[in-house]
């Protein structure tokens, strides 16, 4: 199956989970998410991912979400950079999401990174998604 967005469909698996308070969530494997998910394990928005093998040999990532009190975590997560219009920030310019309180997740040239990384290594690049 082909997708035109394979962000936008992992961010909309998690948001679905969430909803429906889900443990987990499984989304199709590819290196590109895998380190969207190790940037929301290493902030604290979910638990933790496992890369799995299924019947037909297809390999997935099944991510553990994470909730405190009964309500998910990640309160809000959005795409920001679509294949239609990408949007590219520099370093200094780079947006503080609810005040400093949520995370914009950057594909820069030194990989995949949170914006306050991005920020103390002075480089800026494609804004992915926001987390909130």
């Amino acid at each position: 199956m082909s997708f035109t967005d394979p962000i936008a469909d992992m961010i909309t698996r998690i948001r679905n989970a969430q909803m429906r308070t889900l443990n987990t969530v499984s989304i199709p494997n590819s290196k590109f998410r895998a380190k969207i998910l190790d940037v929301l394990k290493e902030e604290g928005y979910i638990s933790d991912y496992k890369t799995l093998t299924d019947k037909k040999n297809k390999i997935f990532l099944l991510v553990d979400l994470k909730y405190y009190n009964g309500s998910p975590v990640i309160k809000e997560i959005r795409r920001i950079s679509k294949p239609g219009r990408r949007i590219y920030t520099r370093a200094d310019s780079i947006p503080k999401i609810q005040s400093g309180l949520g995370i914009a997740i950057v594909s820069t040239s030194m990989g995949i990174m949170s914006d306050n990384d991005a920020r103390l290594k002075n480089i800026g690049g494609e804004i992915i998604c926001q987390v909130f």
